[in-house]
This record gives C-alpha cells, structure tokens and sequence, in this order.
C-alpha cells in the first residue's frame, strides 16, 4: 500500500437527530472528536454550546471520543436531548 493511501482518512455520514425530530447530517473523519460535532451540530440547531446532551445506541457519547471509538459506522444516528434542569419534587 502506498503512503498516499495511508494518508487518506475515510468519512462517514451521522446523523444527529433531536427530540423533536428535527435532523442533521454530518460528514466527519473515524477519528474527529466528538466536540467538534456536538460545536458544529448546536450551531446548526441555533442553540448555544453545551445544550444537548449526546446518546448513541442509548448511551452518553462523551465529548473526547470519536466515531471509531463507539464504533460508528456511515449513517448511524446520535440522539440529541435538551438538557434538563430541576423537576424533583419540593416536600
């Protein structure tokens, strides 16, 4: 294999979908970190940094992973919840 081939870095498609079904599409490297998804999918939602809070196959998708590293293959989708604040009951 050539050092040209080595050098080159597939991309995957992920979607990233929110509560309310409103969905994105993002083309990313296997091993891009996740924080510069979650940065460029909130600004594409209109919300500001550290809104959502990020699940793939119902678990917490940290911000220092990347596709590769939870196994991500080309057109899986990350849920996108809104944060939420409160809600226990005051006795």
């Amino acid at each position: 294999m050539s050092q040209e081939a080595e050098d080159i870095k597939p991309k995957i498609n992920i979607n990233i979908q929110t509560d309310d079904g409103t969905k994105i599409t993002v083309l990313v490297r296997r091993d891009t970190k996740f924080s510069k998804v979650f940065q460029a999918a909130e600004k594409k939602f209109g919300k500001e940094p550290g809104t959502f809070k990020f699940t793939y196959e119902g678990k917490r998708v940290q911000k220092d992973e990347t596709p590769a590293d939870v196994d991500m293959e080309d057109g899986d989708t990350i849920d996108a919840h809104l944060g939420q604040v409160g809600g226990g009951h005051k006795w």
